[in-house]
């Protein structure tokens, strides 16, 4: 197959297009690399089913074409992480909403299948113990710009669901739940990079809020294990799946065994939201999800642990380091 991966250079994109050339499919790659790094395909780039176009895909001049030689989208480009949605929240909304109308567009101009990535934060302010895919969505007020990546993530959601019910565009959505692994930077606010990166120089993790927040770290090797069995099954479109793991840790604890797993004499500093991003900032105190829809559809469910992707996020690191 021939898979057309927007923001393709990103942390997932780049494992993503990896493993699809090396399963002999052939991949096409366009992102703009405002966050993407063209070190996460460095290893595809002299590859004769690679094919890279650094363009901007609400103006870009390859989409079409891309499109119509492809078999299947997969769209990941977008705004990511906490500190580029507050502190850039136009560039946010408009990467987010108008590059999925052009992905969508292409898509549905050629009947292309099609798969757009979202993300937990659509949950919002819920207080449930899980997040499942039929619940409610409580969004904070539009005075918080933090709010803001949501909103223009569920409108995603919401023009795919009309593609498909117009159209019958085949689309299916994915929320990941804190994508972690090698290559993943902590350049936009993401924790276990951070914190693995200041624990290998012993310097302090800083633990945004109370630390009492949870979350639950799903490994990319599983996420893209995930979306390469969903993106082949037609009975998925029109459905959302969450795809993370189920393990919830506070972000203290997790400093905490990042510090001990790396024999780190880092010590634990706290830093107020106002601080670390702006003032009345809002976090959601737990994240979790439920998966048993795609574990009913496609047999998915996590296998490596939390401690493995510490330890692969620490290899990377040291390899990036030093020269590799």
């Amino acid at each position: 197959m021939h898979y057309l991966i927007t923001g393709g250079a990103g942390f997932i994109g780049g494992h993503l297009a990896e493993s699809l050339i090396a399963e002999g499919q052939t991949v096409t790659v366009i992102d703009d690399l405002s966050t993407g790094l063209m070190s996460n395909i460095a290893a595809l780039e002299s590859h004769p089913r690679f094919h890279f176009c650094r363009e901007d895909i609400i103006s870009s001049a390859s989409l079409d074409d891309a499109a119509r030689e492809a078999d299947a989208i997969i769209h990941l480009a977008a705004a990511v992480g906490v500190e580029l949605v507050v502190h850039d929240p136009v560039r946010t909304i408009m990467t987010n909403v108008h590059g999925t109308e052009s992905v969508l567009n292409v898509a549905a101009k050629y009947r292309k299948r099609i798969m757009i990535a979202s993300t937990s934060e659509v949950y919002g302010k819920s207080t449930r113990a899980q997040f499942a895919e039929t619940d409610d969505l409580l969004i904070g007020s539009p005075f918080n710009s933090r709010w803001s990546y949501a909103c223009s993530k569920l409108l995603d959601e919401f023009f795919v669901m009309a593609y498909f019910h117009q159209y019958r565009l085949p689309g299916t959505i994915v929320r990941f739940f804190n994508t972690v692994g090698p290559r993943q930077t902590g350049r936009y606010g993401m924790v276990i990079p951070r914190f693995v990166a200041a624990a290998r120089h012993h310097e302090p993790l800083q633990v945004y809020g109370t630390g009492r927040q949870t979350r639950c770290f799903c490994h990319v090797a599983d996420t893209i294990r995930a979306v390469k069995a969903l993106i082949l099954r037609d009975d998925t479109a029109g459905m959302v799946f969450n795809i993370g793991s189920t393990a919830s840790i506070s972000i203290e604890d997790l400093a905490r065994k990042v510090i001990a797993q790396l024999g780190s004499n880092s010590p634990i500093v706290r830093i107020p939201y106002e601080q670390a991003y702006e003032k009345g900032f809002e976090d959601m105190l737990h994240r979790a999800p439920d998966t048993a829809l795609i574990r009913k559809v496609i047999g998915w469910q996590p296998e490596k642990s939390l401690q493995e992707i510490i330890a692969d996020v620490r290899e990377s690191q040291d390899r990036t380091e030093d020269g590799e």
